[in-house]
């Protein structure tokens, strides 16, 4: 689970022949930055910021295709992959990617308006609450005053 701000606009590609029905699976690659901020021993204020490659396939891929922009906050969640292969000089190259399960977009869309328009496999983000104040509360029903004027002597209790 990540939550962060896109470092460029998604590359989009299609994959040919990867599909029963005939059509061209869509993949969306873009670079994501979390970053996480803390005081040292001496009170200085230090951030941290870690870089992922994020991948999103078919439905989520169109989504960040129409949606998603430099800068545009997000919330990931997926599971990670580790890549390898072999680069021009022949020496052994790795890379570990978070291939998004789900996504959700977070702020604003750059029209101003609160969350994002539905599309095609995403469900629009909830309205927040509006605030409601609470009802007065209702007074606690008063137990009815006991008179010990009047002692009863089957009342003979010594304490």
């Amino acid at each position: 689970m990540l939550i962060g701000n896109v470092g460029k606009d998604p590359e989009i590609r299609y994959l040919e022949g990867n599909s029963n029905n005939g059509t061209n699976a869509k993949v969306a690659t873009f670079p994501l930055a979390t970053s996480e901020r803390y005081r040292d021993r001496n009170g200085e204020q230090h951030e941290n910021t870690e870089w992922h490659n994020i991948v999103l396939w078919r439905g989520l891929a169109d989504i960040a295709e129409r949606y998603v922009r430099k800068g545009t906050p997000v919330y990931i969640e997926g599971h990670l992959r580790t890549r390898q292969w072999n680069d021009q000089t022949g020496n052994k190259r790795f890379t570990t990617e978070i291939i998004g399960d789900s996504m959700q977009l977070l702020g604003k869309r750059p029209d101003g308006q609160d969350g994002y328009a539905p599309a095609q496999g995403y469900a629009q983000q909830p309205a927040a609450p509006s605030y409601q104040p609470a009802a007065p509360a209702q007074p606690a029903p008063q137990p009815a005053p006991v008179d010990f004027s009047a002692e009863s002597p089957a009342d003979d209790l010594p304490f």
